[in-house]
């Protein structure tokens, strides 16, 4: 039995991160695959694997949902990403709208 306020994201190499479902919902990619009508395994089981995506990579996307539902506000303040995984957070992020 899951918690419905929770989500599962799961990187490529198996690393596995729970977030709050309404920090998931920052990704509009996300908000769709979770709030679709029908029988989408994302919505149904609220986990979803990322092939593309590396665990560090995952862990920078889940940190910047929370980060952006904190300072949503306008209160300005950076998010820091580390260089060596800029490219490929930008496509990242991309892929999920954020």
């Amino acid at each position: 039995m899951r918690n419905e306020e929770t989500v599962k994201l799961i990187s490529a190499d198996g690393f596995e991160f729970v977030i709050d479902k309404r920090a998931a919902m920052v990704s509009n990619t996300l908000r769709n695959m979770l709030t679709s009508p029908g029988s989408f395994a994302e919505t149904q089981h609220g986990e979803v694997r990322f092939p593309e995506i590396n665990g560090a990579v995952l862990e920078k996307i889940c940190q910047y949902f929370y980060w952006s539902l904190q300072y949503s506000s306008g209160k300005e303040t950076e998010f820091h990403i580390e260089p060596e995984i800029t490219l490929e957070l930008m496509m990242a992020a991309n892929f999920l709208d954020t």
